[in-house]
C-alpha cells in the first residue's frame, strides 16, 4: 500500500494522517482490509509498534475496525468520523479488555466441574446431621484430616488436624494472624500491595527486604528488628525466584534466635515445571512457621477455601480470633473439597493443570524468542505468571500500548514496596493462566504489539 508520510510530527502522527487522507479520498473504501502491521512496517521502513499504535488509535477514533480473525479494516460508515479532542480521554478510559493477562488467576474454564459435582454428591450423602448445624471455627475435621495427609505428601508440611484452621484464603488468614502480632513485619520488596495493606491496617508497619533471583535477602532481616517476616519461598511473587536452601535455613535460625515468626505464603507451590517441587519451609520447624495455602490458584478463587497450618501456641488463639462459629467457608464446599482430596481427584486435576500451564509457558517463551528476542523472560520455573524485563524507562509506555491493544496486565512497579531502597526494575507481569486455550494465541499476538522495540534496531 502506497502512503506518503509527509508533513511534520512523529512518524505515528504522519502515518495516521496518511491513512485518514487515503480513506477520505476514497483510495481505501469501507471494508478494505489493511496490510498486517508487520508488512506495512517493513514496506515503510518504520518500527512495527509505530504501525500497531497508529492502527489502534484509528480504531479508537472510528476510522478503522479490528476484529480477531478478520484483521484491521476500513470502517463501514458513510462519512469519516472526526475525532473530538475534548472527549478523547473519556474514550480511552473506556477501552474494553479483549485479552486478560492479569497474573495469578487460573483458567476458569479448566475448573473440574464433573469431579466437583461428584464430590458434592458424595459429601452430602456421607455428611452427618451435625454438619449442618453451627460450624466449628477451625473448619470441618474431615477437611483438616485430608489436608494433613495431602500437605505432608505434596508439600512436606508437618502438622496435625488440631493445628489447622480453615480460612477464606490467604488474605483472610493474614488478617487473622496480624491481630495477634506485635511490632513490624518484614516483607519482600516486591509483593502484593493488598497484603501490605492488610498488615498496615492492623496497625503494624512493613519493612522491605530486597529480592534477587534467589528470593528474599534473608541476610538483611536481623537489621530490620521485625517480629515476623512474610515470604513466598517456593516462587517469589512476582519476580519468580525460589528461596535458596541456605536462606531457608537462615530464616529459621533467625526465628529461633529472636522468637520471630515466619509467615509462608505457598500460593502456587503445586505448579512447578522444570524440577521437583520445592518443599515448604514449614517442614524445617513447624513451631516457627505459619504455613498458609488455598485453592485460589489450583482450583478457583471463587471457592474461598484456604488453610492455616499453625504452631501449637497459635492454633487456639487464631481459632478464637476467627470467632465462635464458622462464618466464612460453607460446610458443603469444605466437605466436597475434602472428598476431592481424599479420593485423588485433586491430584489428577493438578496433573492436568500442570501440563496445560507448562504448555502455555512454553508457548509464551517461544513467541517472545521469535518476535521479541530482546525481551528477557524470568520467573518461569513455576506458577501461573512470568516477568518480562524491559529496558529502563519503558514500562509505562508499554502499559499504555497494552491498553490500546485491549490487554489487561500489570507493570512490575505496581508490586514494589514504596520504601524499598533498591533500584526500580521496569517490567511486565504476565499471567498465562487466565485466558482460555482458544484465546491464548491472540493474547500473545497483542502482547507482542505492546512491547518496546529493540533499542539496537532504532532507526
Amino acid at each position: 500500500m502506497h502512503l506518503e508520510l509527509t508533513g511534520s510530527g512523529s512518524l505515528r502522527a504522519r502515518l495516521m494522517d496518511a491513512l485518514r487522507e487515503a480513506i477520505r479520498s476514497g483510495r481505501l473504501v469501507p471494508g478494505t482490509r489493511l496490510p498486517p502491521y508487520r508488512t506495512l512496517a517493513l514496506d515503510l521502513g518504520i518500527a512495527r509498534n509505530t504501525v500497531a499504535e497508529a492502527y489502534a488509535e484509528l480504531v479508537e477514533e472510528g476510522w478503522l475496525t479490528a476484529r480477531q480473525g478478520s484483521g484491521t479494516r476500513v470502517a463501514r460508515r458513510a462519512e469519516p468520523l472526526t475525532p473530538d479532542p475534548s472527549r478523547a480521554p473519556a474514550r480511552r478510559g473506556r477501552l474494553r479488555v479483549v485479552h486478560d493477562l492479569k497474573p495469578s488467576s487460573p483458567d476458569a474454564s479448566a475448573f473440574p466441574r464433573a469431579d466437583w459435582t461428584a464430590s458434592v454428591r458424595r459429601a452430602l450423602a456421607a455428611a452427618p446431621n451435625e454438619a449442618f448445624g453451627v460450624g466449628d471455627p477451625r473448619g470441618r475435621r474431615e477437611l483438616r484430616e485430608a489436608l494433613v495427609e495431602y500437605l505432608a505428601r505434596a508439600r512436606g508440611v508437618r502438622t496435625r488436624a488440631d493445628r489447622i484452621v480453615i480460612c477464606a484464603g490467604f488474605a483472610h488468614g493474614l488478617e487473622l494472624l496480624c491481630g495477634l502480632l506485635d511490632g513490624p513485619v518484614a516483607v519482600e520488596a516486591y509483593g502484593l500491595p493488598f497484603h501490605r495493606a492488610i498488615i498496615e491496617r492492623s496497625g503494624l508497619s512493613t519493612i522491605p527486604l530486597d529480592v534477587d533471583p534467589y528470593g528474599a535477602r534473608i541476610d538483611s532481616l536481623p537489621a530490620t528488628n521485625a517480629n515476623a517476616v512474610l515470604l513466598t519461598p517456593a516462587h517469589q511473587y512476582p519476580t519468580g525466584g525460589a528461596l535458596r536452601p541456605e536462606r531457608r535455613a537462615a530464616v529459621i535460625d533467625w526465628a529461633r534466635a529472636t522468637g520471630g515468626l515466619v509467615i509462608e505464603d505457598d500460593y502456587d507451590g503445586v505448579f512447578r515445571y522444570d524440577r521437583e517441587p520445592v518443599g515448604a519451609v514449614q517442614g524445617l520447624d513447624p513451631e516457627r512457621v505459619v504455613y498458609i495455602g488455598s485453592t485460589s490458584k489450583s482450583l478457583s478463587p471463587a471457592l474461598r477455601i484456604g488453610w492455616m497450618v499453625l504452631p501449637a501456641r497459635l492454633a487456639d488463639r487464631v481459632a478464637e480470633a476467627k470467632g465462635q462459629r464458622e462464618l466464612v467457608t460453607g460446610v458443603v464446599d469444605q466437605l466436597a473439597f475434602a472428598d476431592l482430596v481424599a479420593r485423588g481427584a485433586y491430584d489428577r486435576h493438578l496433573r492436568r493443570a500442570r501440563k496445560i500451564y507448562r504448555g502455555r509457558r512454553d508457548q509464551l517463551t517461544a513467541v517472545l524468542a521469535e518476535r521479541a528476542s530482546h525481551i528477557r523472560v524470568s520467573g518461569i520455573a513455576a506458577g501461573l505468571h512470568a516477568v518480562l524485563d524491559l529496558p529502563d524507562g519503558t514500562e509505562q509506555a508499554a502499559l499504555r500500548a497494552a491498553r490500546r491493544q485491549g490487554l489487561a496486565l500489570d507493570g512490575l512497579s505496581l508490586y514494589r514496596h514504596p520504601d524499598s531502597a533498591a533500584k526500580p526494575r521496569d517490567g511486565l507481569v504476565i499471567g498465562y493462566g487466565t485466558p482460555s486455550e482458544a484465546a491464548y494465541s491472540a493474547a500473545l499476538d497483542a502482547l507482542c504489539l505492546a512491547l518496546p522495540d529493540d533499542p539496537d534496531d532504532e532507526r
